[in-house]
């Protein structure tokens, strides 16, 4: 690839020149010589001059390698001066002359020789007195006459740009948008077409596809000088060819120009491979190309467009791949705010689960599932999420909480469910108890009020406001389909209930990669006898309250296997500890101490014997597995008995049960006995034969280190990264919101390790546990199934690895399925 020398702009016009377009006179500078101009280096601007015919009036464009770096504003009417305007004033009229004079007048006092602004703005009047009010004023201000001679005008231009680029401020501004330190700025010179003079003349734009549909059509505006009116304005259907009720349209006014105008766009976009906007002017019925440039377009029209090009021939299909972001995917797979709508911003937080939903506020669970009886969309309110709000959660629109990070548990529930949601929202008051949001401007929102939670771009509405709809259409399948051909590691989902695996399978996931059971178990008519479990006093009183659960879950796995028609379904016995399940308050201990008819004073001291210092290192995962296998007995059944279950239905399914928070070997093989007597007991029973495949998730750095022992046990090893990174640092990452954005921008993190995948720390782990997996167990399948398998950078780290598949939450699957399309087309490139 040839490194840029001149910019974009610049290289878009070299192009339309040999197209044969109708392009004026141009002259590009490259940029070493505009960074020689900015050090001091005054250019002989008469050998540019030379270029042009010496009556004519020029401009100068900045050409960035990337536009969106921005870069000082283009200057125009160069060359005006008082003879010129006596010229223009015979040929174009002393009004349209004397606008143009006075104009450059003040943009080159303001912008080239740093004048004051607010004397310019104050001149009264217009016309000739106005003219000659502005050139006193410069004469006074900057103490010398205004520059005459076209020479010095445009050397002090180009000598200003260039400073400009290079500026403190300008270069900050352009590297927070990704630009390089070192990035160049070309400047182009160009002859100007006025657009000005007795037939017919005027300027506007014009493109050939809509650009937030992405569908074709005409498009763009023109300004009649000659008519003194927009023949048409932007935003109206097919403007160009529609008959403007004001008056003419283009075709009418200009039919030759606007037939060529067409044929130009449908040149520049088949040999500049892109849809593009023209900038033109019309002198005299003579039609001028200015400016071609890549049209803005929504996400959604940039897959149209893509598509297009390549079922046109245009581009090839590899191609197309490439040229989509795949965060910008997410746009399409959920509601967003209209780019149209008036955002009237109560707060922000942290962006943790794109998409938008208005509803009115609540603040528990409970408030949230009785609006949904009601039939009233609402936005869950909390200080922070819990596995008791998960059923709050399943029924609100969206959800809001003042602390947390990307990867707190309202964020992953959120993703997890395509539920749009703001964590970290700490600059509004939460008032809980008052059930009251106070808003940053001091307005109180209460239970009941009406909001909107914009989670692609973290900021609270009030109100409603407009929505554009997700769009999933033949065009989004067509591009997926080509990015699937391309890639080489598989993508599987995260999916807990039968409305995540149904997403999962319209996003083309190849199977689930984890299924987290505990989800399952907080449905009120499953919490009582799993309430009942962790109070029996024995063996036999624990296996007589999951003889309840039993049918509930083996129905679950039954419709999850019948969704997923055969494909792969990873199933993680039970996780979380007991105390989840218990109730916290002394109203809840009540109403439990009721139901299990025992005292008060039971409930609250089995609640104190299950209290740990920290939890989520305590008694959980395979620890609560080994201490009370009874669940994992129950568990094992239900998968087994759905198994046999829906081969009868005549879907063959091969169940994985997965083993959490594994540190040794030996804790496999205890799991592991278990799991094969509770399968032989199934297969006795039923007369039916079935085979499963037994893993374990690894999330603790020793599973790591040890992964050859644990792997000679297992059929596969699937690595946990949020707990696996939670352990390596030390940091619990429900916590780690409250400092983290200032590690990252103190330098001590590049970035969020619970966001992006840290490849030197924790990935140094995830590679050691791959070699010493592989090693003892040759065909040992890996894979990732935390919050990081969707990023790019992640999944680049998986294939380097040798991982066989991530898995993400349903919704981010597209994105995942795209990301590992475009590495391996990088690596087939390279």
């Amino acid at each position: 690839m040839s490194t840029p020398t001149h910019g974009g702009r610049a290289k878009c016009l070299q192009r339309l020149v040999r197209l044969d377009l109708p392009v004026p006179r141009t002259v590009a500078l490259s940029f070493g010589t505009v960074h020689q101009i900015a050090s001091g280096y005054r250019p002989d601007v008469s050998d540019i001059l030379t270029e042009f015919d010496p009556n004519a009036l020029l401009c100068v464009r900045p050409s960035s390698e990337d536009p969106d770096w921005g870069g000082p504003g283009a200057v125009l009417n160069i060359g005006m001066n008082d003879a010129r305007y006596v010229d223009l004033c015979d040929q174009i009229g002393t009004q349209a002359a004397t606008e143009i004079y006075l104009r450059f007048v003040v943009n080159y006092a303001i912008d080239v020789a740093r004048l004051d602004a607010e004397g310019f703005d104050a001149i009264q009047g217009e016309g000739h007195d106005a003219l000659r009010e502005a050139l006193q004023l410069y004469e006074d201000e900057a103490e010398e006459p205004f520059p005459q001679d076209p020479a010095i005008q445009l050397a002090e231009i180009l000598r200003s740009m260039a400073r400009a680029w290079e500026g403190t401020t300008a270069r900050l501004l352009r590297q927070a948008k990704g630009a390089p330190v070192d990035a160049g700025l070309g400047l182009v010179v160009q002859e100007m077409a006025l657009g000005l003079g007795s037939g017919e003349c005027g300027s506007g734009v014009l493109q050939l596809v809509n650009p937030s549909t992405g569908l074709p059509q005409i498009t763009g505006r023109y300004l009649s000088q000659s008519q003194g009116r927009e023949a048409l304005d932007g935003g109206a259907a097919s403007m160009f060819l529609e008959k403007d009720p004001r008056g003419p349209s283009l075709e009418e006014l200009a039919p030759e120009a606007f037939a060529a105008l067409k044929d130009h766009a449908a040149l520049m976009r088949a040999r500049l491979r892109e849809e593009m906007q023209i900038e033109f002017t019309i002198e005299n019925g003579k039609l001028h190309i200015l400016d071609g440039v890549r049209v803005e377009r929504s996400a959604r029209a940039a897959l149209r467009i893509v598509v297009r090009l390549a079922e046109d021939g245009i581009i090839t299909r590899q191609e197309a791949v490439m040229r989509i972001e795949p965060r910008a995917l997410s746009e399409l797979l959920h509601r967003q705010v209209s780019a149209k709508a008036k955002r009237d911003v109560l707060g922000s937080g942290i962006a943790a689960s794109p998409g938008a939903a208005t509803g009115r506020i609540v603040f528990s669970s409970e408030a949230a599932q009785a609006s949904a009886a009601r039939g009233e969309p609402c936005v869950l309110v909390r200080r922070e999420t819990s596995p008791e709000d998960i059923r709050g959660m399943h029924v609100a629109s969206a959800v809001l909480t003042e602390r947390g990070g990307m990867t707190s548990h309202a964020a992953v529930i959120g993703r997890g469910l395509g539920l749009p949601c703001v964590v970290g929202a700490a600059n509004l008051r939460f008032h809980v108890k008052r059930k009251q949001l106070v808003a940053t401007d001091g307005r109180v929102l209460r239970e009941g009020d009406e909001i909107t939670v914009d989670g692609t771009n973290g900021q609270i509405l009030a109100g409603s406001v407009e929505m554009i709809e997700a769009t999933l259409d033949e065009t989004f399948r067509t591009f997926m389909s080509w990015a699937d051909a391309e890639r080489d590691i598989g993508v599987r989902a995260n999916a807990d209930t039968p409305a995540d695996a149904k997403t999962a399978l319209h996003f083309r996931a190849q199977g689930i990669g984890l299924c987290r059971t505990e989800h399952m178990f907080f449905e009120a008519e499953r919490l009582t006898p799993m309430r009942e479990m962790i109070f029996a006093q024995n063996p036999q009183d624990r296996q007589a309250a999951l003889e309840l659960v039993l049918p509930m879950q083996r129905a679950d796995f039954l419709e999850l296997f019948q969704i997923m028609q055969g494909q792969p379904v990873c199933i993680r016995l039970f996780d979380p500890p007991l105390h989840e399940f218990l109730p916290t308050s002394r109203a809840g201990q009540r109403e439990l101490a009721e139901a299990l008819d025992i005292p008060v004073s039971d409930v609250t001291r089995r609640i104190d014997s299950l209290a740990e210092y920290n939890p989520m290192l305590g008694m959980r995962g395979v620890r609560l597995g080994i201490s009370v296998p009874e669940i994992y007995d129950m568990q094992a059944r239900a998968i087994f008995e759905a198994t046999v279950e829906a081969a009868r239905e005549g879907i063959t399914v091969v169940p994985e049960i997965m083993v959490p928070l594994v540190s040794a070997k030996r804790e496999v093989e205890l799991v592991r006995g278990r799991v094969e007597a509770v399968a032989a007991a199934v297969r006795t029973e039923q007369s039916a034969d079935f085979s499963y495949r037994l893993g374990v998730m690894v999330e603790t750095p020793r599973a790591c280190l040890r992964a050859g022992d644990i792997a000679e046990h297992t059929h596969f090893l699937s690595f946990g990264t949020n707990d696996l990174t939670q352990m390596t640092y030390g940091l619990s990452r429900d916590d780690a919101g409250r400092f983290m954005s200032e590690y990252v921008r103190q330098g001590v993190f590049t970035e969020d390790p619970f966001h992006i995948l840290d490849t030197e720390g924790v990935g140094e782990l995830l590679r050691l546990g791959v070699v010493r997996g592989r090693a003892a167990r040759p065909n040992v399948v890996l894979s990732i199934c935390g919050e990081h398998a969707a990023h790019t950078e992640s999944i680049a780290f998986c294939r380097e690895a040798g991982f066989d598949y991530v898995s993400c939450s349903p919704f981010r699957v597209p994105v995942a399925r795209l990301a590992a399309a475009q590495l391996a087309l990088a690596d087939k490139i390279k």
